[in-house]
């Protein structure tokens, strides 16, 4: 979250850049690009305090198209390289947009600690269920069975949630939001760049070349209603084309209940974004036997790392002084490579 407002007020065209975009025709990539660009003006924060950090993969090309500052930096070390910004940098608003791939392996140590440590990032994690950039090999979210190039006799591998790694890692704020659904995916963005800490977007992203149909169930207009759960604080867990099924408590176990014959909505879950422990179950849910929950799963505040790094280096120079990197460099030994 940047303290340093826009002096003029912006559009989403000073947010577009003129560079070609290189997507496939069709990527959902476009959706989320639109999005972001649309709800940047809406933050009041300049261009130049706003940067895009990415690592490697088809939606880490995103810094390309934003008119901002950007850093198209190595494989799964987007998290770091926005880390050291951060620290240095705590005025700039800070995003990292990253895969499935590039974040949840190559990259997965990295993305764990940046969401434990809390530094004021905005993480926008695009989960198509593939490496598409490389053709179509299996990712860490790829389903079991999955056949790709990688695993032409199906993917042994149980498959990566992002949502419970995040809340694994105790991130502050875990959403979770879906390409073709714009209006949501607007207000998950605003969500996450106004919570201070680690905001943590998983985006669910068609790949319309190497993984069709990914997640067709939750965007298709005609299978959503019956599963996708959009969460909202405060308010209880209905879903269905005629909003008449809930989630209930039964037990220590979540159940999927028809209201009618004596159960109403009073007798559902109301969802609490700071219940850590309905979070985690709620990250658990998937289909068939339960509706995929879409929204914020957890909303918590904590102290950020970049607000704790810089207090110390804050108090290190109250009690040593301000230091001096030159005469740092020439104590000790040195000599001369010739």
């Amino acid at each position: 979250m940047s303290t340093i407002t826009a002096p003029t007020a912006l559009s989403r065209k000073d947010f577009v850049t003129d560079q070609d975009v290189r997507w496939c025709p069709g990527c959902g990539d476009y959706s989320i690009l639109a999005q972001v660009q649309k709800v940047m003006p809406e933050l009041g924060i300049a261009r130049e305090n706003v940067v895009f950090v990415s690592g490697i993969g088809c939606s880490s090309r995103f810094p390309y198209y934003m008119n901002t500052y950007g850093f198209h930096s190595i494989h799964g070390r987007a998290p770091a390289i926005a880390t050291g910004l951060k620290a240095a940098r705590p005025e700039l608003s800070v995003w990292v947009v990253t895969g499935d791939g590039d974040g949840l392996s190559i990259g997965g140590n990295h993305m764990l600690h940046a969401l434990r440590r809390n530094i004021d990032l905005n993480l926008l994690l695009f989960n198509n269920r593939i490496y598409g950039l490389t053709k179509g090999q299996y990712s860490p979210t790829s389903e079991m069975g999955k056949v790709t190039k990688s695993t032409p006799l199906g993917s042994i591998d149980y498959p990566l949630n992002p949502v419970s790694v995040a809340l694994g890692a105790e991130a502050t704020f875990v959403a979770r939001t879906v390409d073709v659904d714009a209006k949501h995916l607007q207000e998950m963005i605003r969500r996450a760049s106004q919570h201070r800490g680690t905001a943590f977007v998983e985006i669910l992203q068609n790949c319309n070349i190497f993984n069709d149909g990914a997640w067709s169930a939750i965007s298709d207009k005609d299978s959503k209603p019956d599963n996708a759960l959009v969460l909202e604080h405060g308010k209880p867990m209905l879903f269905g084309k005629q909003r008449d099924k809930g989630i209930r408590m039964n037990g220590h176990r979540l159940e999927v209940v028809q209201l009618g014959n004596g159960i109403t909505a009073a007798d559902l879950l109301v969802h609490d974004e700071q219940d850590a422990t309905l979070a985690f179950l709620l990250g658990a849910m998937h289909t068939p036997a339960f509706p995929v929950p879409l929204g914020v799963l957890r909303a918590v505040q904590r102290p950020t790392y970049d607000e704790a790094i810089n207090a110390q280096v804050a108090q290190a120079k109250a009690k040593l002084g301000a230091g001096d990197l030159d005469a740092l460099f020439a104590q000790g030994d040195t000599w001369d490579v010739s």
